[in-house]
């Protein structure tokens, strides 16, 4: 993820839109009952930590597999290992 999209997820104040999203009460209720010993002020804080660690996980596995999937079809198109790590490194300055 690059630094400035990472900055603005850190970003406390950034809009938020209200959802529903039916769960059972029971995953409600170990919600309630673990958020405070993991030091979150609910279950609702919670829920969207859950949900961010998720997202940042698939984000992170969709984005290697564009890449090696972009790597790949260069070599196909005969740009060189050599060239392709210059073009990695470049990137991963920025």
């Amino acid at each position: 993820m690059k630094v400035e999209a990472l900055k603005k997820r850190l970003d406390r104040n950034r809009p938020m839109t209200s959802v529903t999203i039916r769960i059972p009460e029971d995953v409600i209720e170990d919600l309630k009952r673990i958020a405070p010993l993991l030091g979150f002020s609910g279950y609702q804080p919670l829920i969207r930590a859950y949900i961010g660690q998720g997202l940042r996980i698939d984000l992170e596995r969709v984005e290697s597999e564009t890449i090696a999937a972009l790597i790949s079809s260069l070599k196909r198109r005969g740009v060189s290992d050599q060239i392709i790590g210059e073009a990695l490194n470049e990137i991963a300055q920025n």
